[in-house]
């Protein structure tokens, strides 16, 4: 059967977001492995199959593969917010945050890395811009989680970003000695040991744990 001209150019769109997708599929695996500044375009390019040429097609530059999966993760976070279970029970928030940021922790480190990069690189401040605006709209969602839980008294009377900012230090702290070698020899049982930090996270915060509630102090 011929097909149309209509349905010849829907192939085409499918055929090239899945290139799209799957050239970032291989340079986050490459990153993740060779470390971002020993991967090439030829590289990446050969891990797919594909010319170099045709990667730029996609993408103008490495650094605009680093934002684009940059700006992927932050569309993951954003859908963690808005869904179902967070949307129910609130007091899930804290575990999911926290499962999310640390179900990988070297690609967690690797954003660190790449956002800390793009800062310092020219040519790229539209990307970066939409980065940050989408940033700020899950920090806002975030804000809104939490300030619901404050105003259940669930949660410390404080600023919002008390809060988040206070899980972000334990997710770091928590990626870094993931990644660091003494104490990968420290921790001889890692996954229980994250399970511990993670009850610690999901506790962190809660209404009276500073020994006394604010408006007594």
């Amino acid at each position: 059967m011929t097909l149309s001209a209509v349905e010849k150019q829907a192939r085409k769109v499918q055929e090239f977001r899945q290139r799209e997708a799957n050239i970032l599929e291989a340079a986050l695996e490459l990153f993740l492995e060779h470390g971002e500044d020993r991967v090439t375009v030829e590289m990446i390019a050969d891990h797919v199959g594909i010319g170099k040429g045709t990667i730029y097609k996609h993408f103008r530059s490495k650094s605009e593969i680093y934002l684009r999966l940059m700006l992927d993760y932050e569309r993951d976070l954003a859908d963690l917010f808005r869904s179902p279970k967070i949307s129910a029970d609130k007091e899930a928030l804290s575990r999911a945050y926290f499962e999310f940021r640390m179900q990988d922790p070297a690609k967690y480190l690797l954003f660190s890395r790449l956002e800390d990069k793009l800062t310092k690189t020219a040519g790229v401040g539209d990307l970066l811009e939409e980065l940050h605006r989408f940033r700020a709209i899950n920090l806002e969602s975030l804000t809104d989680l939490i300030s619901a839980r404050i105003n259940e008294n669930k949660l410390e009377d404080v600023p919002s970003y008390f809060h988040y900012c206070a899980h972000w230090a334990l997710v770091h702290g928590a990626a870094a000695l993931y990644q660091s070698r003494f104490f990968q020899e420290v921790i001889q049982d890692k996954d229980e040991f994250f399970t511990f930090l993670m009850e610690i996270g999901v506790r962190m915060g809660n209404r009276g744990q500073r020994g006394r509630n604010r408006e007594e102090s």
